[in-house]
């Protein structure tokens, strides 16, 4: 995967996931920009994964990283942008399967539901696995809504 900048978001439920995943992406040497939200105070996870899906079209970042508390809410914003293919992953052989398959450019994961230990199983594939072309590219061209 060719990694400009990452592009983050979450929502308050997250919050700690992603403080986990800026310390991982420290780690590699990855730079990051952090879309917020910035704390645990409660809030609308659209308006962050909105923040991200522009970064992610506007060639700002990539690839982009979201989370909220069921990794749901902020999939189903990404995923109205044109230009994103979100992937919701719980096990890293989803994170696999969302970049070799389906190219992906969002990794999104459930804050209340996986450790941090997987979070990094999981950013690790994501970010070590190709996208495997062939028969795929058909598909993922019939992802866009057509006009």
């Amino acid at each position: 995967m060719d990694i400009k900048v990452v592009g983050l978001a979450s929502d308050h439920a997250a919050f700690p996931l992603k403080e986990y995943v800026k310390q991982y992406l420290e780690e590699k040497g990855i730079a990051y920009k952090d879309y917020g939200t910035y704390s645990e105070d409660s809030c609308n996870y659209a308006t962050y994964g909105h923040l991200l899906a522009e970064g992610i079209e506007n060639g700002e970042v990539y690839p982009g990283i979201a989370m909220c508390g069921s990794g749901e809410g902020i999939s189903m914003t990404l995923n109205k942008h044109q230009g994103v293919r979100a992937g919701l992953c719980w096990m890293p052989e989803i994170a696999h399967l969302i970049r070799q398959h389906n190219d992906a450019n969002v990794l999104v994961m459930p804050g209340r539901f996986i450790d941090n230990a997987t979070a990094k199983e999981i950013m690790d594939q994501f970010f070590s696995t190709p996208f495997e072309g062939g028969r795929h590219m058909e598909r993922i061209a019939d992802i866009p809504l057509k006009k």
